[in-house]
C-alpha cells in the first residue's frame, strides 16, 4: 500500500514539475501573461487523462504538457495555443465534448481542439457502397482533410499537430517495432515535408532524423559516430575560418553571432545516397550561420550584403553558390543570403547570412509569423501565408474520388519545391515544380486556361504539356474555339487546373447525358414502350456501362449505335444472361481501380487476412518460406541482409520491401496496419538479383581483371554486363545473382582492390 502511494506522490511531482517548466517558458515569452486559462487547462486536461497512462507507462497527461511546452518553447505561440494542446487530446480520449470544451474555454480554442482530433474510421463513407479496405484506407487522407481544412482558418492547428507528432517521434521507443515503423513512415512523408513548408526548420530536422533512426537504427548509429570521430576537426576548420572575419566584424561594430550548424544524420545520409558518394566525400558536412543584429540606420538587405562584401574580402566565393532568398524569400517566409567560400584550409564552407528577425523566421517558420499577427505587427512575408492557404484551398476544393489519391494531391501541392516564373509584363507567379503551360494559364485566370491553347515561353512556342523552370517568362496564347480536353488532366499538376478542368468535363458530359437521354427516350416510343428501371437495368448490363449516365452519355456521342431492331433482341435476353453479365460488368469496374493506378496495385475490394500473422513480433524471413509466405517487392528489389519491412497483401503473403523504398514509405502512411517488422534467417539455397557499378581507369585487360574475380575468385554468376568507356575512363554496371548483403560486400570489398578500379558501388 505505501509502496503504491509513494508511486502516486512521485507521479503528482513529476506532472507539476512538468506544468511548472510550461509556465517558466511562457513567463519568458513576449505575450499577454494570461496564466489563469493555462492553469484552468491544465487542470481540466489533467482530471479527464487521470488514471490513463502511456505505452511507456507514465501518466498521460505529461504528453499533452510536452506537447504544450514544444508550442510555447520551439515554436513561441501563445495562451490560446497552449491551451489547445493540453487539451488536444481530450475529446478523442475521453468522454467530453468539443461543446463541453467550448462552454469553458470558447469558441476558437474548441475550433482548434476539433480540429486536431482524429476521425474515427468509418464515419466519413457510405457503409453500405464501400468495401471495408476502402473503409480503413481513407482513414488517413480524412484525418489530414480535416486538418488542413480547419488550418485554412487557423493555422495554430496544424503547428499544434506538428508539436504533438514531434512529442510521439521522441517517445517511440516502447512501440512494436510495427507501429514506428508506421509512425516514422507516416512522419517522413507527412509531416516533416509539412514542417519544412511551415519554415520549422528545427522541428522539420528533427522528425526527419527521428524517422531514420527508427526505421534505420543502423546506418543512423554509423554516421552518428562518425560524426562525433570528425568533430574536433571540424572545430578546428571553424575555428581557423571564424577567426578574422570575428575581428573584422569588431572593427566596423558589426553585431553578430557567428556559429557553426552541423549537417543532421538524415540530411547526410539523404546527400550521400544522392551523390553516390561516401560519408568522407561529404565536404558540406557543417555551415557557417552569421545572425546579426540590425541597426536602425541601415536597412537589413544592405547589412547583409554588407557582411558579404566582408567575407568575400578574405575569402573567394563560389560564383555557382550564392543564393539570394533576401530580395526574394522562399514560399515559406525563409529569408537569408547563403554564399559558399573556399575556407583557409582548402575546404568548400557554405554561409548563411541572416538578421535576428530573420532567423526566428527561419527557425520557427509560420510560427513566427502568427506571433507577430498576435502582436499587430504588420510583416511582408505574411502574404506569403496567405498564398499557401489559398493553394490548401483549392487542394481542399478538389476532393478526390478515392481518399488515397488525396495525399498524393497534398504532397504534390502544398510540399513540393516551387519555381517563380514571370508574365509578360514582369510579375512574379509561384508554382510547384513541374508544373507545365497549362497550370500557369490556370494560375493567370480560369477563363485563360479554358481557352489555352499553347504558349511562348522565353519568346519560343511550346505546347500546353511543357514544364516549366524557375526564371521562365511565360506568354499564354488563347483561342476563342478551344475548350477543355480530357487528356489535359494527364499533365497538369496544380490543384486549381485539374479542379476547373474536371468541372468543365463534368458540366459537358452531364449536358450530353441529357442528350442521349432524349434520344434513348425517343427509341423508347418509336417502338411503343416505356422507359422503367428493369428495361434500363438490361441495357446497362449488354452494353457494359455501371450507370445510366454513362450510357446516356455513350448514346450521345454515338460510342453505341441503338437500332429499334436490335433493340427488342436485347430485351428478350433471359433474366439469367442479365444477372451473369451485370455482375461480370460490376467486378470489372470494382477490379480496374487497380489497374488504373499503379502506386494501388495492392488495393482491392477484400481486406488482408491479417489473423495469420502475428504483427506484435518481428517476422522471420526463413528461406523455405520464400515464394510460399512471402515475395520480394520487384520496385526496390530487397536482398537477404538488407533492412526491410513487410506489407501484408490480400492473400495473406507478405511483400518485403526495403524500409527505404519510396513504396514501402507510402504503405506505411497508407496502410500501417498491414505493416510488419522482419528480419532475415539468411539465404544460402536461394538467389537475389543485384547490380554493381564499377568506375576507374579504362586500361587494357581491366575487364578481364573484373570478371576474374567475380565468375572465378568468388564464384558468383554473372547475369548481365554493360561497359563504356570515354576519355580514359570507364564505367559500367553489373547484375548478378547473389544470396544476402554480405555477398555483395565482399564482391565489393574484392572488385576495390583491383587497380586502376576507383569506385565500386551497389545500386539501389
Amino acid at each position: 500500500m505505501d509502496e503504491v502511494i509513494t508511486d502516486t506522490f512521485g507521479e503528482e511531482k513529476m506532472i507539476q514539475d512538468a506544468f511548472e517548466e510550461l509556465l517558466k517558458s511562457y513567463a519568458q515569452s513576449n505575450h499577454r501573461q494570461k496564466y489563469d486559462i493555462i492553469n484552468k487547462a491544465f487542470l481540466f486536461a489533467n482530471q479527464a487523462h487521470k488514471g490513463t497512462k502511456r505505452e511507456s507507462g507514465i501518466p498521460y497527461i505529461m504528453h499533452p504538457l510536452a506537447v504544450a511546452l514544444i508550442v510555447s518553447e520551439e515554436m513561441g505561440l501563445g495562451s490560446t495555443s497552449i491551451c489547445s494542446a493540453l487539451l488536444h487530446d481530450v475529446v478523442e480520449d475521453t468522454d467530453y465534448t468539443v461543446e463541453d470544451i467550448r462552454n469553458l474555454f470558447g469558441d476558437k480554442i474548441a475550433q482548434i481542439v476539433d480540429g486536431l482530433t482524429k476521425i474515427p474510421e468509418g464515419i466519413f463513407v457510405d457503409t453500405a457502397s464501400v468495401p471495408n479496405d476502402n473503409k480503413r484506407k481513407s482513414s488517413q487522407a480524412e484525418n489530414m482533410r480535416k486538418l488542413l481544412l480547419t488550418m485554412s482558418n487557423d493555422i495554430r492547428v496544424i503547428l499544434i499537430k506538428l508539436a504533438d507528432r514531434l512529442h510521439n517521434m521522441r517517445t517511440l521507443s516502447p512501440l512494436l517495432p510495427a507501429k514506428q515503423y508506421k509512425i516514422a513512415g507516416e512522419t517522413m512523408f507527412l509531416y516533416a515535408p509539412m514542417a519544412h513548408r511551415l519554415g520549422l526548420f528545427a522541428i522539420k530536422t528533427e522528425l526527419e532524423d527521428l524517422s531514420f533512426k527508427f526505421e534505420h537504427p543502423d546506418i543512423y548509429k554509423q554516421i552518428s559516430q562518425k560524426l562525433d570521430a570528425t568533430s574536433k576537426n571540424i572545430d578546428k576548420i571553424y575555428a581557423h575560418f571564424a577567426e578574422p572575419l570575428d575581428k573584422k566584424f569588431k572593427e566596423l561594430g558589426i553585431i553578430c553571432d557567428t556559429q557553426k550548424r552541423v549537417k543532421s544524420v538524415y540530411s547526410i545520409w539523404s546527400k550521400m545516397n544522392a551523390k553516390k558518394v561516401n560519408f568522407e566525400d561529404i565536404y558540406d558536412v557543417f555551415a557557417v550561420r552569421i545572425v546579426f543584429k540590425p541597426n536602425q540606420i541601415t536597412d537589413e538587405k544592405k547589412q547583409c550584403w554588407d557582411i558579404y562584401s566582408v567575407i568575400t574580402d578574405f575569402y573567394r566565393p563560389h560564383p555557382d553558390r550564392i543564393r539570394d532568398w533576401v530580395s526574394r524569400p522562399k514560399a515559406n517566409g525563409y529569408q537569408a543570403l547563403h554564399l559558399t567560400v573556399m575556407g583557409p584550409d582548402g575546404q568548400w564552407i557554405e554561409v548563411q547570412i541572416r538578421s535576428e528577425k530573420m532567423n526566428e523566421i527561419a527557425e520557427k517558420g509560420f510560427a513566427a509569423h502568427w506571433k507577430y499577427k498576435e502582436h499587430g505587427d504588420k510583416i511582408e512575408e505574411e502574404t506569403e501565408l496567405d498564398r499557401w492557404i489559398e493553394r490548401i484551398q483549392d487542394v481542399l476544393e478538389s476532393p478526390s474520388p478515392d481518399a488515397m489519391d488525396f495525399l498524393d494531391t497534398i504532397k504534390l501541392n502544398l510540399y513540393a519545391s516551387e519555381i517563380f516564373v514571370f508574365t509578360p509584363r514582369g510579375e512574379i507567379k509561384t508554382l510547384p515544380q513541374g508544373a507545365t503551360a497549362l497550370d500557369f494559364a490556370y494560375e493567370i485566370h480560369t477563363n485563360v486556361g479554358d481557352r489555352c491553347i499553347g504558349a511562348k515561353v522565353n519568346h519560343q512556342l511550346v505546347p500546353l504539356s511543357h514544364k516549366l523552370n524557375s526564371g521562365d517568362q511565360v506568354e499564354v496564347l488563347t483561342s476563342r474555339a478551344q475548350s477543355p480536353q480530357t487528356e489535359w488532366l494527364s499533365f497538369v499538376t496544380t490543384s486549381k487546373a485539374k479542379t476547373k478542368i474536371e468541372l468543365t468535363l463534368r458540366k459537358r458530359k452531364k449536358e450530353k447525358a441529357k442528350e442521349g437521354e432524349q434520344l434513348l427516350e425517343t427509341l423508347f416510343q418509336k417502338v411503343g414502350m416505356e422507359n422503367n428501371p428493369q428495361v434500363l437495368n438490361k441495357m446497362l448490363a449488354h452494353f457494359g456501362y455501371p450507370k445510366k449516365e454513362d450510357l446516356y452519355y455513350a448514346i450521345a456521342e454515338k460510342q453505341v449505335e441503338i437500332l429499334p431492331e436490335n433493340f427488342k433482341k436485347i430485351l428478350k435476353e433471359t433474366s439469367g444472361n442479365y444477372i451473369m453479365r451485370f455482375m461480370k460488368q460490376a467486378f470489372s469496374v470494382v477490379g480496374s481501380a487497380s489497374k488504373d493506378n499503379p502506386d494501388d496495385k495492392n488495393t482491392k475490394t477484400q481486406p488482408a487476412e491479417t489473423g495469420k500473422i502475428d504483427q506484435s513480433k518481428t517476422y522471420i524471413l526463413e528461406e523455405e518460406g520464400f515464394q510460399q509466405n512471402y515475395t520480394v517487392a520487384i520496385c526496390c528489389k530487397p536482398i537477404s541482409g538488407d533492412e526491410v519491412i513487410g506489407y501484408i497483401g490480400d492473400d495473406g503473403k507478405l511483400e518485403i520491401h526495403k524500409r527505404a523504398c519510396p513504396t514501402a514509405l507510402k504503405l506505411k502512411t497508407r496502410y500501417g496496419d498491414r505493416i510488419v517488422s522482419c528480419e532475415w534467417a539468411g539465404h544460402k539455397a536461394f538467389s537475389f538479383p543485384s547490380t554493381i557499378e564499377v568506375k576507374g581507369i579504362d586500361k587494357r585487360g581491366i575487364l578481364s581483371s573484373i570478371t576474374k574475380v567475380i565468375a572465378n575468385d568468388l564464384l558468383v554468376n554473372m547475369r548481365k554486363l554493360n561497359f563504356g568507356s570515354d576519355g580514359g575512363m570507364f564505367e559500367g554496371t553489373i547484375e548478378v545473382s547473389i544470396h544476402d548483403v554480405d555477398d555483395i560486400n565482399k564482391l565489393i570489398n574484392r572488385l576495390q582492390k583491383i587497380k586502376d578500379i576507383k569506385s565500386v558501388k551497389r545500386v539501389e
